[in-house]
């Protein structure tokens, strides 16, 4: 059973669309279930100035879209770095044992427009891959997907954080 907060956030969700010209871009999805999450952000002083998110999934999905926005708005980096999976579900007063990875999708998508940001604000720019996979150091290290920057563990064929497949190539 879903509570009246997940009900209202999904039949009337908040700051839904994307900011064009946005500052950062945070894109996450699950392979598994299907779910989508694309968080678009405004920064002015340090502190969201907008939020606006696109999701692609199921009720639970876009209500904790709305609620990560409405949790992040107006809020100072710092601020919005402390927004968890744990808290997006206790302000939703709790999602079924089954739905908790929206959670973690929403949180996720939020914390990476806010390191696109960051990356941004400080001249890092994330150079495009033009390969079809990813290059890990060794067989026991761990990688990171090149779309989404994430961990993944060596021979893993789908990004977590992502969802997009890529083909696997050991550096030597």
């Amino acid at each position: 059973m879903y509570s009246k907060t997940v009900m209202d956030h999904f039949k009337n969700p908040r700051n839904v669309g994307e900011i064009q010209g946005a500052d950062g871009v945070g894109e996450v999805g699950n392979p598994i279930c299907g779910d989508m999450m694309k968080i678009t952000i405004k920064v002015a002083n340090d502190r969201i100035k907008d939020i606006k998110f696109l999701t692609f999934g199921c009720g639970a999905a876009i209500a904790v879209s709305s609620m990560v926005t409405e949790m992040a708005k107006g809020k100072t980096l710092d601020e919005a770095k402390q927004i968890s999976k744990e808290s997006v579900a206790k302000a939703l007063d709790n999602l079924p044992k089954n739905k908790l990875h929206c959670s973690n999708l929403g949180a996720d998508a939020l914390q990476m427009a806010i390191k696109d940001y960051e990356n941004r604000k400080s001249g890092k720019v994330k150079e495009q891959d033009t390969t079809e996979g990813y290059h890990c150091y060794t067989e026991e290290e761990s990688c990171k997907c090149p779309y989404c920057d994430s961990e993944m563990h060596a021979g893993e064929k789908t990004c977590a954080m992502c969802g997009r497949k890529i083909e696997i190539k050991l550096s030597t």
